[in-house]
């Protein structure tokens, strides 16, 4: 699941920590590498749960609903499609998706208000009218019903984000709200996995192969052992600035890229290119990439010659 771009910005930040912490060690920067990695998985698990939140939340309305009903003496029938829904409730009794859930002591305790908006959004989505007003439904009706939910509601809803944002601090996480949207597309690739009712597939490893996790820790060890050797090679194509005056982010991008470079041969010189630009883009000042690809470009000329 987790790819080199999400391990080359994991990389990156832990650098940027690492070199900002007083009397900071290696072996604490690994850690901190292998939790970043955690961190991933468990929004991955966190999301999956989300289903069953909104399901829940649904069943609370229909509580409430009854309730003021009985005391209006008014009569209140229910549509019970949505809480019964069978591949809400697979997901529920998935082990796996259970286990890690424990694991990681995941709860949506802090971001309900994620899962109250957008119950209220599903109540006008026409997708969901229809599901709830068909006659019988399949399986594959209630699977699509979460798609859909996962698919249009959830990218982009800000209370969504700053939901994350808040149990990202409730659960010591990191960046949850910045990899959400990468993340859910991986949860809703697994949701395709289930055929019919009491499937419980394997969910998508932390990594695909072992080379993808050796990759980081290693990228992260050669960074701090060739700081000085690579920012001297910076520090001389630093044409018209001051070397204490390129901002901190700027310098730790062009020290891991230069890593990688100069030490991955058989990864093609344009991929690591590109991924260290669009690092730069997402994480440092608005010119930034354009500074980066100079300097880079420059020293990659003399290496070559």
């Amino acid at each position: 699941m987790i790819n080199r771009t999400m391990v080359r910005t994991r990389v990156v930040q832990t650098l940027f920590a690492y070199y900002q912490t007083e009397d900071a060690t290696p072996a604490a920067a690994r850690k901190n590498l292998q939790k970043s990695y955690e961190d991933l998985y468990a929004l991955y698990i966190q999301l999956f749960g989300f289903a069953n939140e909104l399901i829940r939340y649904a069943e609370q309305q229909v509580e409430e609903n009854r309730a003021r009903a009985k005391a209006t003496h008014t009569e209140y029938i229910p549509n019970g499609r949505f809480l019964t829904n069978r591949f809400a409730a697979d997901l529920f009794r998935h082990r796996e998706l259970r286990r890690w859930t424990e694991e990681y002591h995941l709860n949506w305790d802090t971001g309900m208000n994620a899962v109250e908006n957008v119950y209220k959004l599903l109540q006008s989505q026409p997708f969901f009218l229809e599901y709830m007003q068909q006659p019988e439904t399949t399986y594959e009706d209630d699977r699509r019903i979460f798609r859909r939910i996962y698919q249009d509601l959830l990218p982009n809803n800000l209370s969504v984000h700053l939901s994350l944002e808040d149990m990202e601090i409730a659960l010591d996480r990191n960046h949850w709200s910045t990899d959400f949207e990468v993340i859910l597309s991986y949860v809703i690739k697994t949701m395709k996995q289930f055929k019919q009712e009491g499937d419980e597939p394997k969910l998508l490893p932390m990594f695909e192969n072992e080379d993808e996790f050796r990759f980081g820790p290693e990228l992260l060890q050669q960074t701090i052992e060739h700081r000085d050797e690579y920012s001297r090679l910076i520090d001389k194509y630093l044409r018209n600035w001051e070397a204490d005056r390129v901002a901190y982010m700027d310098r730790i991008i062009m020290l891991t890229a230069l890593t990688e470079i100069l030490n991955w041969p058989n990864i093609a010189l344009e991929i690591s290119m590109n991924e260290y630009i669009e690092i730069a883009k997402e994480y440092s000042s608005e010119k930034s990439h354009i500074f980066i690809n100079g300097i880079l470009d420059n020293i990659l000329k003399e290496v070559e010659s």
